[in-house]
């Protein structure tokens, strides 16, 4: 996606909560958690601030023999403001930096119920001791959890200034701080019901995507704009997650009936978002265009065709008019946003003047005016006409080229509930704009950000009917507001909190507010019956109704099977057929993959012996003929079927039978379903199994075609010998009686493999085998034999599957687009990739051939390629921290990787003569 002008928030990376710069940047001003955990769940500001003041408090602590204080930590005593312990908590020689860092720490944090939080405005200082002006004082606001249950300053100041006598700041071996805290009341976030409390419901937050949110639920409570979502055309067919108006409408289906919030997984997908991007900070202004992009293309040739352009698309003139001759240049454009200063200006109408403001064309700037040559003129934009809902996005953030970073703009910027673009005569118009159309405004919805430029938090305030009640619509929650919060609360600039002292003169807690507006949605009044209009079941598609009331019943199924899971357990029953079927297809190692097997959900109440009724039901087996066998983890992480239940086993219930099997209160209940054939095919009544009888599973391995299936199983004797069963061997194989073959016994492949030879002449149990056991046989390799083999027996074949990798190889050019791909083992070597890429490329020179690895995180192509033999083997490409990609990417090269390797980089700058400009090429 790319925008006319660059975003300032797509440099954000971090998960919006957490107030934490990256490590590149000053942390100077941004309040951090002491200790900085990657949150791999949203945290969602619990703060519902009461229109009352809040409590407010300064505490004072006096530290002496400062530089002898012992531990890298040092706490203050308690103090209590607003019913709560608080402490202020520091570390004198810095939290791992060569700053001071100091931290307000909620005192009883070890003691508090579970789900506790509470809000607090607060500011940290070190107290100047010899000029007061010169205090170092710093405040922030955080949402203080079970997670975080301290919040302050890792970088409050540096120990050189602190140390440093004569600064003031450590006077006599003294240091002085104080903690001002506001603490503001809270809503109960655990017990609390939007719908009830309110009739709306939220959206939950995917990671990162609480921006979307404010947004989707502004579009939302348009109630003309959802109606036209709702009759788009969409069929049983769609899948929302492959189509953004389904995935829509049926989100929007469920904020209008649903009781609780609403996930925007499916719609995300729609977008083309996998899990990386989610978690990713978007920009709201390009999000929205986006969307509304898609909508609008997605609505041509249907009953609701220029829905989008008539709700939000306005038209100004971009103009430029000669003074000295008659000449004058006009160009129409539209658009479906604003974008207004918020710098430099006190309202939203200094920034509407801003906008219109007429630029004078002069001196060295002289217009180039067609007949007339280079003329002084007058460059300026005047609307032609207005939206019915007019999107405001106010530019919260801009580039500072002093700092060379990005800024977020905190200044107080007013807007009104009423907003008139006809004043002053209508100076924003065009002389020829219809004047008939009365341009008065009110307010809809204001979207808000907290936080710094690398972080924060989003969240919108709503008037759904455009009445006097707001309500405030955070992520899941939903609360009522008054005018005042939703309002001059997201003005920006300073809060001053009420002194706690009066009389002695202290200095006002001034509090920067990191919480302001950053769009502003305004519907017209002449335009308000239209747009407000009632939404109703009627304009939402019957298919729609009819898949999202099943889809209801079904979560509504699950919930109650959830409710009811601990009466229930999970038994997973194994059969031949479930072998024959897997092995050599999906697994190789091993017998199944119990994942793959057929589940019955069984009370835990229920006699065993009642379950083997409903296996006969199931499988037609007599349960007379059936016979199961318990499944065990081995020491070397294998699974292998352990032994027979017994009768007083089957006769336990299967709550029972399972506890005693797993030794794990929800370990699941795996059992393997031993069934004899008789002659007729029918199933029959398994044989009595004595202690000297071994159950063993055998396996088949054909090294012509590379194959490996099972075959069937046996009860050998434990003193009998691997020669006694051959004829048996051979009958299950389809080979002659008297074919020779080679036995392996198969004992485990992670980390390595391991599959041993086995000794035919030596007993049973001499070669350590016992129930459960796997022996994979062959006939015998023939060295130099008329057919050539890859892999001439069970344990070279085996370590080439463990070491397979189907490598997926994309164009570095196209990095979402797939080209070839290729089987390659872990083990070749760099060479041995780049030779089979070139020829399946057709290249005669692989070392033309340079290839990138996968960021398993981003899903796209990392910055450095891989040098030129830089790695052992593919597995070293592959692996992407502690998880393992199966995508590289190529490029070819005009000439071999390793002479380009060899080359440097040069810049070239070039200087104008007689203009101060400047250019710089790089080769």
């Amino acid at each position: 996606m790319t925008m006319m002008t660059p975003s300032p928030l797509e440099q954000q990376q971090e998960d919006e909560e957490m107030l934490v710069p990256h490590q590149e940047l000053s942390t100077a001003d941004a309040a951090q958690p002491m200790e900085v955990v990657a949150q791999t769940e949203p945290t969602n500001t619990a703060e519902s601030q009461a229109p009352e003041d809040p409590q407010t408090s300064r505490f004072t602590w006096t530290i002496e023999n400062f530089t002898r204080v012992s531990g890298k930590k040092h706490y203050s005593d308690v103090f209590v403001v607003g019913g709560f312990k608080w402490r202020v908590l520091i570390f004198p020689k810095g939290n791992n930096v060569d700053h001071l860092s100091m931290y307000l720490d909620v005192a009883d944090s070890g003691n508090l119920p579970y789900g506790w939080s509470r809000y607090a405005q607060f500011s940290l200082a070190i107290v100047n001791q010899i000029h007061q002006k010169y205090t170092a004082r710093k405040d922030t606001q955080h949402q203080f959890n079970a997670r975080e249950s301290d919040w302050g300053f890792t970088s409050f100041m540096p120990l050189s200034e602190l140390y440093d006598p004569s600064r003031g700041y450590l006077v006599n071996d003294t240091v002085v701080v104080e903690a001002e805290v506001a603490v503001r009341k809270m809503i109960d976030y655990w017990t609390y019901d939007s719908k009830k409390e309110t009739g709306y419901v939220g959206l939950k937050n995917q990671g990162a995507t609480c921006y979307m949110n404010s947004l989707l639920q502004t579009l939302y409570h348009i109630p003309y704009f959802r109606k036209a979502v709702y009759h788009m055309p969409t069929t049983e067919n769609d899948m929302p997650s492959g189509s953004i108006p389904l995935a829509l409408q049926s989100l929007f289906y469920k904020l209008q009936y649903s009781d609780n919030s609403v996930a925007t997984k499916e719609l995300t997908k729609s977008f083309g978002w996998d899990t990386y991007d989610s978690f990713m900070q978007h920009d709201v202004q390009e999000l929205n265009r986006v969307l509304c992009e898609k909508l609008e293309d997605k609505m041509k040739g249907t009953v609701v065709e220029g829905t989008i352009e008539q709700l939000f698309e306005g038209h100004h003139i971009n103009y430029i008019e000669c003074i000295n001759v008659d000449y004058k240049s006009n160009r129409k454009e539209s658009f479906y946003d604003l974008q207004l200063d918020v710098k430099g200006c006190r309202d939203v109408y200094a920034s509407f003047d801003k906008y219109v403001e007429v630029e004078r064309l002069e001196g060295d700037n002289k217009y180039q005016a067609e007949q007339h040559g280079l003329q002084d003129a007058r460059k300026g934009v005047l609307f032609l006409d207005f939206p019915p809902v007019l999107q405001l996005q106010l530019k919260r953030f801009e580039y500072d080229y002093m700092r060379d970073t990005m800024v977020k703009i905190n200044d107080r910027y007013e807007f009104p509930l009423q907003l008139d673009l006809d004043k002053d005569d209508g100076k924003y118009l065009t002389p020829d704009a219809d004047r008939s159309i009365r341009n008065l405004y009110t307010l809809h919805s204001v979207l808000v950000h907290s936080g710094g430029v690398h972080g924060g938090h989003y969240y919108a305030f709503i008037r759904p009917t455009l009445s006097d009640q707001w309500y405030k619509f955070d992520d899941e929650r939903v609360t009522k507001e008054d005018t005042k919060k939703a309002l001059e609360e997201q003005y920006g600039g300073e809060e001053e909190l009420p002194q706690v002292n009066p009389g002695f003169n202290n200095t006002p807690f001034k509090f920067t507010k990191y919480s302001n507006a950053y769009m502003l949605v305004y519907i017209r009044e002449s335009d308000k019956e239209k747009i407000m209009c009632n939404v109703d079941e009627k304009d939402i598609a019957e298919h729609l109704r009819i898949r999202l009331k099943k889809e209801q019943e079904e979560k509504e199924h699950k919930k109650k099977e959830k409710a009811e899971a601990h009466l229930y357990t999970i038994i997973k029953v194994a059969r031949d057929e479930d072998l024959k079927e897997q092995i050599g297809k999906n697994i190789y190692f091993d017998l199944v993959d119990h994942e793959k097997v057929r589940n019955f959900r069984i009370q835990k109440q229920l006699p065993f012996n009642s379950f083997k009724e409903e296996v006969a039901k199931e499988y037609g087996i007599p349960v007379q003929s059936q016979r199961f066998w318990l499944w065990a983890k081995r020491q070397n992480h294998t699974y292998r079927p352990n032994r027979p239940l017994a009768p007083h086993e089957e006769a336990q219930s299967v709550g029972q039978l399972r506890e005693v099997s797993n030794k794990a209160h929800n370990a699941e209940l795996k059992l393997f379903l031993e069934v004899e054939l008789g002659l007729d095919l029918r199933p029959i009544r398994p044989p009595e199994k004595s202690k000297e009888d071994i159950l063993l599973f055998f396996k088949l391995y054909n090294p012509e075609k590379e194959e490996l299936r099972f075959v069937g199983r046996l009860f050998v004797k434990a003193l009998g010998k691997p020669s006694d069963i051959l004829t048996k061997l051979n009958e299950m194989a389809g080979f002659s009686p008297n074919e020779e073959i080679e036995l392996y016994e198969e004992i485990k492949f992670e980390p390595n493999v391991m599959c041993e030879h086995i000794d035919k002449k030596l007993s049973f149990r001499s070669s350590q085998l016992e129930d459960g056991d796997i022996i994979s046989f062959q006939k015998p390799s023939i060295p130099g034999g008329d057919t050539q083999v890859r892999y001439k027996d069970v344990p070279s074949f085996l370590e080439y599957v463990h070491n397979r990798q189907v490598v997926h190889f994309r164009c570095l050019e196209k990095p979402k687009e797939e080209e070839f791909c290729l089987e390659l083992s872990k083990l070749h070597t760099y060479d041995d990739v780049v030779e089979r890429v070139a020829r399946q490329l057709g290249l005669d020179d692989p070392s033309k051939v340079r290839l990138t690895s996968h960021n398993c995180y981003s899903q796209q192509p990392k910055p450095q390629p891989i040098r030129y033999r830089g790695v052992e083997h593919l597995l070293d490409m592959l692996v992407h921290y502690n998880q393992t990609s199966d995508i590289l990417y190529y490029e070819v090269l005009d000439i071999p990787l390793p002479e380009l390797q060899c080359l440097k980089t040069l810049k070239v700058a070039f200087h104008h003569a007689t203009k101060d400009e400047h250019q710089a090429f790089e080769e």
